[in-house]
């Protein structure tokens, strides 16, 4: 068993522990595997230990993986049965570049201003499945995280939710580290109610049942708090490359 798929059977482990804590199904949770600054090859390592959902935060170096991706599925390298890879925007997102989110992704987690969710409905590619769409809430007010404050999530939602080529899904939050378990959870709790209190407020179309929530450090405390995704990359592919290591 290589090493990444090793690791991917110890996540798989903890967030089976962890919904059993919680007392939830664990297919309520869904594991998205943070490739950024890890190559194709790591990748395709994933893929063949069962891995389909990959996130990204940074835009060429994504696009350059997902071709290559694409291509090697095309070519029918991968196990026949697999289903193809699936690919989330995780990172911020600058007006110039939401064409390649437009045109490569299959979700995108940071939505944090209207103007972001126009282009994308604008620039999805008519025949491409709708776009899904977390809005990103910076829940615990961090002067360094993106994300829209909480008391503006629901009219963002309203709005992004009867865009064309668009599907609103849900929630994300990358909080500030917490020094222990039971402050991790504290802050997930928050976006957990704020989930909930937007979901009857929300127009017809919403899907509504995303809530993007957890990495390796605190996947147990999301999971407890109701996250029905987590985003790990460190526990899966080891620690983030520098860039001059990069593919």
């Amino acid at each position: 068993m290589t090493t990444i798929a090793s690791n991917l059977q110890g996540v798989r482990e903890r967030i089976a522990q962890a919904c059993a804590s919680a007392r939830r199904p664990v297919e309520d949770v869904t594991l998205l595997a943070v490739s950024k600054t890890f190559g194709p090859q790591a990748v395709r390592e994933a893929v063949a230990a069962g891995q389909r959902r990959f996130g990204e935060n940074y835009l060429q170096e994504a696009v350059d993986k997902i071709s290559a991706l694409r291509a090697w599925e095309s070519e029918g390298l991968r196990q026949a049965h697999a289903a193809p890879t699936e690919w989330h925007c995780i990172g911020p997102i600058q007006s110039n570049k939401t064409r390649l989110v437009a045109e490569y992704f299959d979700w995108v987690h940071t939505v944090d201003r209207l103007k972001i969710a126009q282009r994308l409905s604008e620039q999805r590619p008519p025949g491409l499945a709708p776009l899904q769409v977390c809005l990103q809430v910076n829940v615990d007010g961090g002067a360094n995280k993106s994300g829209v404050p909480p008391d503006e999530a629901l009219a963002l939602a309203c709005a992004v939710a009867v865009l064309p080529r668009l599907t609103l899904r849900g929630l994300m939050t990358i909080p500030e580290p917490a020094p222990d378990a039971a402050a991790q959870r504290a802050v997930h709790a928050r976006t957990r109610a704020l989930f909930e209190a937007m979901a009857a407020q929300l127009p017809a179309g919403a899907v509504w049942d995303t809530l993007s929530m957890g990495m390796s450090a605190d996947l147990e405390a999301a999971i407890d708090a109701g996250s029905t995704l987590v985003r790990v990359g460190t526990a899966i592919f080891g620690g983030r490359k520098p860039a001059a290591a990069r593919p």
